[in-house]
């Protein structure tokens, strides 16, 4: 027999303080009591979509201001030249496939042992009732969403929560230590490219960068960040890490060109390369640290594991929601639009909770996230280490580049879902752990 999962009330209602209360004036009409879609023969209202829908959009603007200080006219950008397909238009039938997919997690609960207990429903029903109380008629008439249809959504969200890490861990996963096993090592990159250089400008470059060789030679030991402020102040020394075996695996590679990586592979511990490395970009100093670091392999074979749990989760989902009888009244889903003039934020009201509950909430979200946020920048972060050498020699990234080691070590652990969800559930995940409430206003 499976274990029973249970959580506490709080986790319960973390989905209620994600959608917070709302507040605004009208845009399109829509009927929350029409169906939208049907998932195994069980009807959705679109007033549960468009619930999730208005929460979604507010976390992902919330999370775009956070990350970037502006979300811009994001709804507006084509992500289809051809179809014309706005980021607006295309989150929309997102967020319908995540509400979809909920009701067959809520299905499937039991073969995993989750359940949403009596408790957690008077819970919820306490919570649904407070929105609707929260909001004034204008809100909830624009939501098109019931007090019941607000329960739905709370527990749905709840069953997603709650079956997340069950669902991973039927995994089998086996990263082994010598397929994760990390070597770390400091260098200096200096920019040898640009329309801005000249041909003396790479020349001078190359010449300080031989100059920090020298003097890493004379002394290997020595810190090579110093080093190279000592050449040029603007230059700075970074650290990195390395897979220091092959593998066939995808998910096992390297983030530094290859010559870099050849290079640092012929070092011993404490060893300075004896040459200037050049890329198309850059040109390295380079020296090994650890052959084997045992931390960095340690952390690199977790977010391996990681990885590997999260695509097969995504895999297993995706394949629930291929194998689903579900039908969709497209004339229904079209009364719901996403617009950049029609924006929803996010404020912040103080949440009831005890030190205990709110650490149990942050517990259970933690993981939820993780399985966008951890796999949300896998093909940016590919290509982090080269980027910041290849800019290391300006004033601006020296104060930036420092942390290029910890971005190198948890890029390879990325693999992405849809822009949309990974946006939705990271801002899940960051206001559950802060143990606030959200009051959510529309402005026109």
């Amino acid at each position: 027999m499976k274990k029973i999962v249970k959580n506490t009330t709080v986790v319960a209602l973390s989905g209620v303080m994600a959608i917070g209360m709302l507040s605004g004036c009208g845009s399109k009409s829509i009927d929350g009591e029409k169906t939208v879609a049907t998932v195994d023969g069980t009807d959705i209202p679109m007033g549960v979509v468009s619930l999730y829908a208005r929460e979604s959009q507010a976390q992902t603007v919330a999370m775009y201001k956070s990350f970037m200080g502006s979300a811009g006219n994001i709804w507006s950008q084509v992500v289809d030249e051809d179809a014309g397909t706005t980021y607006g238009e295309q989150a929309v039938g997102q967020f319908l496939e995540q509400v979809e997919l909920m009701y067959i997690m809520k299905e499937k609960a039991a073969d995993y042992g989750v359940e949403v207990t009596s408790d957690d429903e008077t819970a919820i029903a306490d919570a649904a009732a407070q929105f609707m109380q929260d909001n004034d008629e204008d809100t909830l008439k624009e939501l098109a969403v019931s007090e019941d249809q607000v329960k739905t959504l709370l527990e749905l969200e709840t069953y997603r929560q709650r079956i997340y890490d069950p669902i991973r861990n039927e995994a089998e996963v086996n990263i082994t230590d010598e397929e994760a096993q990390q070597s770390s090592f400091s260098y200096v990159s200096i920019s040898i490219s640009g329309d801005d250089l000249t041909d003396d400008d790479i020349a001078t470059r190359k010449e300080q960068a031989q100059e920090i060789l020298d003097k890493m030679k004379e002394d290997p030991t020595a810190d090579m960040g110093e080093t190279a402020k000592a050449v040029d102040d603007t230059y700075s020394g970074l650290t990195g890490t390395i897979f220091t075996n092959d593998s066939d695996d995808e998910d096992i590679s390297n983030s530094y060109d290859d010559a870099v990586v050849e290079a640092l592979r012929t070092l011993k511990d404490g060893e300075v390369y004896g040459e200037l490395v050049e890329t198309d970009s850059s040109v390295y100093v380079l020296r090994m640290d650890k052959v084997n670091d045992e931390d960095a392999t340690a952390s690199k074979k977790e977010s391996l594991e990681n990885t590997k749990r999260s695509e097969y989760y995504s895999e297993t989902t995706q394949k629930w929601l291929d194998d689903a009888d579900i039908t969709v009244n497209d004339k229904v889903l079209s009364t719901l639009t996403i617009t950049d003039e029609h924006s929803f934020t996010i404020k912040e009201t103080t949440a009831d909770t005890s030190e205990d509950a709110a650490a149990d909430t942050t517990d259970a979200t933690e993981d939820t996230a993780s399985e966008d946020v951890e796999a949300a920048d896998e093909s940016n972060d590919a290509d982090t280490a080269e980027t910041d050498a290849a800019k290391s020699d300006s004033a601006e990234e020296a104060d930036t580049t420092d942390s290029a080691d910890s971005t190198d070590e948890t890029a390879e652990a990325n693999s992405a879902d849809s822009k949309a969800e990974d946006s939705s559930e990271s801002a899940d995940s960051e206001e559950n752990a802060e143990d606030t409430a959200e009051e959510t206003t529309e402005e026109n």
